[in-house]
């Protein structure tokens, strides 16, 4: 299959093509029998020529051109409807009948707040040429109304307000919120890749509209990602402040599977400048070694690096509740365990070599001690919940009396 996607280095344009060529080269494998041939990548530098050629020999077009911000508002019908005129003409001369996507937007409902708008007005203008091309050579085409979008490399300080909040809190750089209760519909843009991927096996979600509403329905006229988020500012405004604070508190915000804050924080990471993908830990240090905490969580504990010098042994405490794993990376040690109120030693020889998680036990007094008189004990150790100075759980008994 060879496929033709304009509108190339755009934000969509460019994560299309990168995941298309992911499948093309077999590095993505998780789309079944997909076969991309070849990804011809259509954008403003490219020529007229390539652009005959290209609609000479696809398969399916994903047409992504379009016109955001012009300077001159006439600049919306010339670059939406405009280009998709040429496309759609370019196909008709060589007798291509193939599938064709057009990237509409949610203000071509001209609904509500969209309903002056001139971007809107030239993105229905665009639908309607499609929808007329589809009827007249029997082509099947694919008209999805986009929401806000997000994501990677989406532009700053365009026309999305997550990707400029994004990199405006990434770089230190001020933002405004004008009303933070205002709610959006949001489309990540790996969502949008992963529904562009199903249109292109012929298995796309279509919909109708209720205004502004996106109603999925097996036989709409449009089509549609079904997975989308509604979200106010302030709440995006607010996950943003803990991700970037992530370094100071360690603390890792709730980000269940599928949910939106889980995709922002991928988002967000995305904008940060290159001095912030490194940060310093604190190492609590003493002639033992050292102990770092790494990340906390809400809801599931911490998790910490233990170094034990040569001959060294830490522990030897226990806990009512808490309970934690410890696993060797590196170095060779022994982890010793007794159930308070017993005399019986439960002993764990461990080692860099075969990477064991062992348990430390609610009630049991434990202990680790590095075995070797030359290299360090490098531990990596889960706790069930964040240490809290007040209500340590944390009782002194060694382990052997």
């Amino acid at each position: 299959m060879k496929i033709l996607v304009t509108g190339a280095k755009g934000f969509v344009g460019k994560n299309l093509c990168a995941q298309l060529n992911n499948i093309r080269t077999g590095k993505a494998k998780c789309y079944g029998d997909l076969v991309i041939d070849e990804v011809f990548e259509y954008d403003i530098d490219s020529t007229p020529e390539q652009l005959d050629a290209w609609c000479s020999e696809c398969d399916f077009v994903f047409n992504l051109a379009g016109v955001n911000r012009p300077k001159d508002p006439k600049e919306f019908m010339e670059g939406n409807f405009g280009f998709a005129s040429v496309l759609l003409d370019t196909l008709k001369k060589h007798h291509n009948t193939c599938p064709v996507m057009i990237s509409s937007s949610i203000q071509a409902t001209l609904a509500g707040r969209f309903g002056n708008s001139e971007y809107g007005k030239s993105k229905k203008e665009g639908e309607e040429l499609m929808f007329r091309y589809g009827e007249e050579i029997g082509a099947k085409v694919l008209v999805y109304r986009f929401p806000n979008l997000y994501g990677k490399w989406c532009r700053p300080n365009y026309n999305s307000a997550i990707a400029t909040f994004c990199n405006n809190i990434a770089n230190e750089l001020p933002i405004q919120v004008n009303d933070p209760s205002v709610e959006l519909e949001v489309l990540y843009i790996d969502d949008l890749v992963e529904e562009m991927i199903c249109a292109l096996k012929g298995q796309e979600h279509r919909c109708e509209f209720e205004g502004v509403d996106t109603i999925l329905t097996p036989n709409g006229r449009y089509c549609a990602s079904p997975i989308t988020h509604h979200v106010t500012l302030g709440e995006i405004v607010e996950l943003l402040h803990q991700f970037h604070d992530m370094p100071k508190t360690l603390l890792i915000p709730e980000i269940p599977s599928g949910s939106f804050a889980k995709r922002l924080y991928s988002t967000y990471l995305s904008y940060l400048p290159k001095d912030k993908a490194v940060f310093d830990l604190k190492m609590n240090v003493d002639a033992r070694g050292s102990f770092t905490e790494l990340v906390h969580t809400l809801n599931c504990g911490q998790v910490s690096i233990n170094i034990s010098k040569p001959g060294v042994t830490k522990g030897e405490h226990w806990h009512n509740t808490k309970w934690e794993q410890f696993i060797v990376v590196s170095g060779h040690g022994l982890i010793q365990m007794r159930k308070e109120g017993t005399d019986e030693v439960l002993e764990y020889e461990v080692s860099g070599d075969k990477i064991q998680s062992v348990i430390m036990l609610p009630g049991y007094t434990h202990n680790i001690i590095n075995l070797s008189e030359t290299e360090d004990l490098v531990t990596v150790m889960y706790c069930n919940e964040v240490f809290n100075p007040e209500r340590p759980d944390t009782y002194f008994d060694k382990v052997v009396k």
